[in-house]
């Protein structure tokens, strides 16, 4: 069979294995042999045409008139089973059309093990010993299959007006191959020179896995010589799973190597989807559709793609109407200057920055994704977008400077987001990146996939901004924890709230911050107490950590048994990390064998959990005295 610029050998053969398995059944088993081991063949023209069940009871019947029945058997076999007829699917000899792979396996095999010349690399490098295995103990590929559909094998039959047995394939040596109906006449009256013949094609299709083989040659415009080709074969990476490495990768790198001319890939790695994920989608695609979806894949594929796009244009459009129609993006940015929150999402940036670029070198794309995904919803939108709005809310001389700081740091979070996240959503961040205000003196690419790729910029980096902030959200998470557990009606009011800090440095931070916690946990007002002020009546209470406590206020009278019993549920859990604790660091030989940085750091594990018990015991006492009182 030629294709292009190669050739593959296909010769028809027999594969008496090639059926589908199914269901395991007790069939009759019926000895019909001569003492000679031979079939018995006496009789047999009346069975002619007869349905196959009818035939074996009448093949029995006829064995016993003769005298040559032995008796039978039960015998447990795997019986095939149609999907769709439920009918019995019985293996039936044919000839196949099998691919001598042997010689494209042994080039597949030096492509990738070949130190000195080396075409393909796979990633992760424990692969390749499964590569090997295939490749060496290569066999011939039977490339037949009896289907409506796929892509026809290109091989007609020639029925010769003299040959005596007339069915399409009788005779292995009156097959042509060739590219069309038109090319195999041209081929058979060269072969059958002088002879009249009809020509049938092979009814059979390809196996999917040779049509799919050949993907990285035919979206190309393969077999024709085009100008795609020429420029993008071979290709640079193939992200793939493992369990189809020889199914399809072997295959593609064979047919390529023979019809391409070269590898059409120069790494292969395997899928990169993140396991908590797919083991988080399984369980809740089980657990929605017990039996299935019905028909709409696509539709849940698109939703997905809908729902994290939403994210980007909402952004965008935030961002439009902040910046305004004569917004001009800075020449230069220095962090220093800048409001607290604009510090930390640049900072926060780099990191994701540095994640991704990082994760993309090493052919780690679920992490690369994961990186840009978690900046853009996690820290862009559900937190510095957020803490930024008050700048924008009226036009109080007070934030003029704060306005401007956060309208630079917006474009540049746009610019540099849309940027790090176009390798994964190409069409999409082109569009946006468009709509960006450019740089006043400066010509900008015509198009972001020519754009520079983000890189980390050293002045960004700001650990004690993210720290700070860190505490910020832990405060924020609690509020919004007490906030859910009050009666619906009550939730989407702004309300009061307390911080009560047990060290000058929380204090510090938290007076410093009031603004960004009273902005992200929607409070009416944020008083910050000390260890010498009195708890405030009337609000629910938690505990952050070692150090804070928060309280928000509520409407009417407290459950106090129902919170003591909150607060019940969390020091139990934290004394069991405590005995936990306590036990490792008492363990026999554990000043003598455990690392001194790693003794320290359980020291000071055990004592945060000591100092996060006594604020339980605290907000508990508070709770028992507020009861008594009233």
């Amino acid at each position: 069979m030629n294709f292009g610029t190669g050739a593959v050998k296909i010769t028809p053969a027999h594969d008496p294995n090639d059926f589908e398995v199914g269901k395991r059944h007790n069939l009759e088993f019926i000895n019909i042999f001569t003492d000679d081991g031979k079939i018995n063949s006496n009789g047999g023209p009346e069975f002619a045409g007869m349905p196959r069940f009818q035939a074996r009871v009448a093949v029995k019947e006829a064995l016993k008139e003769k005298g040559l029945y032995r008796g039978d058997k039960n015998n447990e076999m795997r019986l095939g089973i149609c999907s769709r007829s439920n009918d019995v699917v019985e293996p039936l000899i044919k000839p196949q059309w099998y691919v001598n792979c042997k010689s494209m396996a042994e080039q597949g095999l030096d492509a990738v093990i070949n130190d000195t010349n080396q075409k393909m690399e796979i990633i992760p490098k424990q692969y390749v010993a499964e590569w090997q295995r295939w490749l060496e103990n290569i066999r011939d590929w039977c490339i037949s299959r009896q289907l409506w559909w796929g892509h026809r094998i290109p091989a007609w039959y020639a029925v010769l007006e003299d040959d005596e047995l007339k069915e399409v394939g009788v005779y292995d040596k009156q097959w042509v191959v060739a590219r069309n109906e038109e090319e195999a006449q041209k081929e058979a009256s060269k072969k059958f020179s002088g002879k009249k013949f009809q020509l049938f094609q092979d009814p059979d299709v390809l196996d999917t896995w040779f049509s799919s083989g050949l993907f990285p040659l035919s979206v190309l415009g393969w077999p024709d010589d085009t100008e795609d080709l020429r420029a993008f074969y071979p290709t640079s990476v193939l992200e793939t799973g493992h369990d189809i490495l020889f199914f399809w990768v072997a295959r593609m790198v064979m047919l390529g190597m023979k019809l391409g001319g070269d590898v059409p890939f120069r790494k292969a790695g395997e899928g990169n989807l993140d396991p908590n994920e797919l083991k988080t989608a399984k369980e809740g695609q089980k657990k929605d559709f017990p039996k299935g979806i019905p028909e709409c894949g696509a539709d849940a594929l698109r939703f997905a793609l809908v729902s994290y796009t939403a994210q980007l244009w909402n952004a965008i459009r935030f961002a439009m109407t902040k910046l305004g129609d004569d917004y001009s993006p800075p020449a230069e940015i220095v962090p220093a200057a800048m409001p607290f929150s604009c510090q930390w999402i640049l900072s926060v940036l780099n990191k994701a920055i540095s994640k991704t670029v990082a994760s993309l070198d090493a052919y780690e794309f679920s992490d690369a994704a994961t990186a840009v995904y978690s900046w853009w919803q996690f820290q862009l939108c559900d937190v510095f977008i957020e803490v930024i709005k008050p700048y924008f809310s009226g036009n109080s001389p007070a934030f003029a400077s704060a306005r401007k700081f956060a309208q630079d740091t917006l474009w540049l979070c746009l610019d540099y987001g849309l940027r790090l996240l176009h390798p994964f959503m190409p069409f999409v961040t082109e569009e946006l990146w468009q709509r960006l205000p450019s740089k006043k003196d400066s010509v900008r690419k015509e198009s972001i996939v020519i754009s520079e790729y983000p890189s980390t910029v050293e002045c960004w980096s700001n650990n004690g901004v993210e720290s700070d902030m860190d505490m910020v959200e832990s405060v924020v998470k609690s509020l919004r924890s007490l906030r859910s557990q009050l009666a619906p009606n009550e939730r989407h009011e702004r309300r009061a709230a307390f911080v009560r800090c047990r060290t000058n440095d929380a204090c510090d931070i938290i007076k410093k911050h009031e603004l960004e916690i009273a902005t992200l946990a929607t409070l009416s007002s944020l008083d910050v107490l000390t260890e010498s002020d009195d708890a405030p009546a009337g609000c629910k209470v938690d505990v952050v950590n070692e150090a804070l406590s928060v309280f928000l206020k509520q409407q009417g009278s407290i459950n106090v048994e129902a919170e003591l019993e909150k607060l019940r549920k969390k020091m139990e859990e934290i004394q069991k990390q405590c005995d936990i604790l306590q036990k490792k660091t008492s363990a026999p030989g554990y000043q003598e064998k455990v690392p001194g940085h790693i003794r320290e750091v359980d020291e000071a594990k055990l004592a945060s959990l000591f100092q996060e018990l006594l604020s339980f015991k605290e907000a508990s006492e508070h709770l028992e005295r507020e009861s008594s009182e009233s």
